[in-house]
C-alpha cells in the first residue's frame, strides 16, 4: 500500500448537528482538490489507534469543529502533549501525537489542526446556517493551503495571517487557537 505524503483528519459525529463540521469539509475538498498526494481519514472521534495513521507522512491537518472558536475558523501548528485525553476514548490531536512520539521514538510529521465554528451540535441536527457559512470559508481556505502542500508554505500561511496583536506572541497553545481568518485574502 502506498502511503499518501499529506493526511487530512476530519472528526466529528455526523448525527450532532455542527459537529459535522469536521467529516463536511473533508466531502468538500474531496469534490474540489486533485488527491493524488493526499489521503482523506474521517472518523466520530480520535483514538489511540491513529497515531499509526501518521507514520510516514510529509504534512497531516487535523480538522474539527469547536464551540469554543472566535472566528469563522482557526488554524495552529500542533505540538505533541500527553493532556488529560491521553487516557480517555476519546482524545485531543496533542495526544495523538504524543502517542506517535512514544511509539516510534519519532517525532511525529508537522501537524495543523482548523477547527471550525459550531453553534449547535444537538443530537438529530443538520448544520446550522452560521455553521454552514463557516464551512464554505474553512473550505476556501483549506482549498489554499492544499494548493501547496508544504510544511513552510503553512508556515508561511500561519504566520502571514494572524491578526496584529500582543497575544500572538504567547507561544501556541492547543485548546486556544489563534485565528487569522479576518485577515485571509484567497487568491482567485
Amino acid at each position: 500500500m502506498i502511503i499518501k505524503p499529506v493526511l487530512l483528519f476530519g472528526y466529528g459525529n455526523l448525527s450532532r448537528g455542527d459537529d459535522a463540521l469536521g467529516p463536511q469539509l473533508l466531502n468538500y475538498i474531496e469534490s474540489h482538490c486533485n488527491l493524488e498526494h493526499i489521503e482523506i481519514l474521517s472518523d466520530f472521534q480520535l483514538q489511540i489507534e491513529h497515531a499509526l495513521d501518521l507514520e510516514n507522512r510529509s504534512l497531516v491537518l487535523f480538522i474539527d469543529a469547536s464551540v469554543t472558536g472566535i472566528h469563522a475558523y482557526d488554524f495552529v501548528r500542533l505540538q505533541a502533549n500527553r493532556d488529560i485525553s491521553y487516557s480517555t476514548h476519546a482524545m485531543s490531536p496533542s495526544a495523538v501525537l504524543d502517542v506517535y512520539q512514544t511509539i516510534t521514538k519519532q517525532a511525529p510529521p508537522p501537524c495543523f489542526l482548523l477547527t471550525i465554528k459550531a453553534e449547535s451540535v444537538e443530537l438529530g441536527e443538520g448544520l446550522s446556517p452560521q455553521a454552514q457559512e463557516n464551512l464554505a470559508q474553512a473550505g476556501l481556505f483549506a482549498l489554499h493551503l492544499l494548493q501547496q502542500a508544504t510544511f513552510e508554505f503553512w508556515l508561511t500561511a500561519l504566520n502571514k495571517f494572524q491578526p496584529d496583536s500582543i497575544e500572538n506572541t504567547r507561544s501556541i497553545n492547543p485548546s486556544k487557537p489563534l485565528s487569522y481568518a479576518d485577515k485571509l485574502l484567497i487568491p482567485s
